[in-house]
């Protein structure tokens, strides 16, 4: 795999606080306690980061972070 799980979970420590070895790969961002809000916000980081078009239903509470890292690299890159 590439380095978008690692790539976000930075994201998750710089924009929401967390320590690194406080994020696993099957963690759910409701087990992360993100409400929609922070969705919202991490949404934006991840567009900004990896310079990718998200739509709101792209990154949901239910999903793990490995299912976020799959649609982060299911996105083509944008100009």
């Amino acid at each position: 795999m590439s380095d978008t799980y690692e790539r976000l979970v930075q994201l998750l420590v710089k924009n929401f606080g967390f320590d690194t070895d406080e994020v696993a790969r099957e963690d759910t961002f409701s087990k992360l306690e993100l409400d929609s809000l922070a969705l919202v916000e991490l949404t934006l980081a991840v567009q900004q980061e990896f310079k990718i078009k998200l739509t709101d239903d792209d990154l949901d509470a239910n999903d793990t972070m490995e299912q976020a890292v799959k649609v982060i690299e299911s996105k083509p890159v944008v100009a």
